[in-house]
């Protein structure tokens, strides 16, 4: 896993790098589930994540918010009265260039010869007003699903904008 900030991939610079079956070593993305909560029932109240700016959003990102938004909705509007839907994939690889640290690094490390970089993990490319996560939900539960969607937008590198969807979305 790259051990660099996340700021230093949250910008898009270059052309997209997808094509997995030319690459060795792509590390697994992290985020297991794209779909959480009741997945048979339909719900009346859709409350949209959506992203505010363009930018690179990494696998692990994506996984910490999933699982702050589920944590929160599960406790607060019970296991069966919602879904939560990941509408992004991670599909962009991440490349870095390591550089050796350490006594006698300057002999040892390349530079800036051959740096093309290794595969260290993935990111969903974000454009702006794109839809990253939705809950669907009864309408008693409205403000617990925007309190869940609040706290996942906490862990990703945006800003965002939280808003009814279909159903009952003239009346809040």
């Amino acid at each position: 896993m790259a051990r660099k900030p996340s700021k230093m991939y949250r910008n898009i610079k270059q052309h997209a790098y997808t094509r997995r079956e030319y690459m060795g070593g792509v590390p697994p993305s992290r985020i297991t589930q794209f779909v959480m909560g009741n997945k048979s029932e339909k719900f009346p109240v859709e409350i949209l994540l959506t992203a505010n700016e363009r930018c690179q959003i990494r696998h692990n990102a994506l996984e910490s918010a999933r699982i702050a938004a589920n944590r929160c909705l599960e406790k607060k509007a019970g296991a069966t009265d919602y879904r939560l839907n990941i509408r992004v994939y991670p599909h962009h690889v991440i490349r870095e260039n390591k550089q050796a640290t350490g006594a006698g690094a300057d002999r040892v490390s390349q530079g800036m010869r051959a740096s093309f970089g290794k595969a260290v993990g993935t990111a969903a490319r974000v454009q702006s007003d794109q839809t990253l996560m939705t809950v669907e939900t009864l309408e008693k539960n409205i403000d617990f699903a925007k309190q869940g969607l609040k706290k996942a937008a906490s862990k990703l590198p945006t800003s965002y904008k939280i808003s009814m969807g279909g159903g009952l979305s003239g009346k809040h």
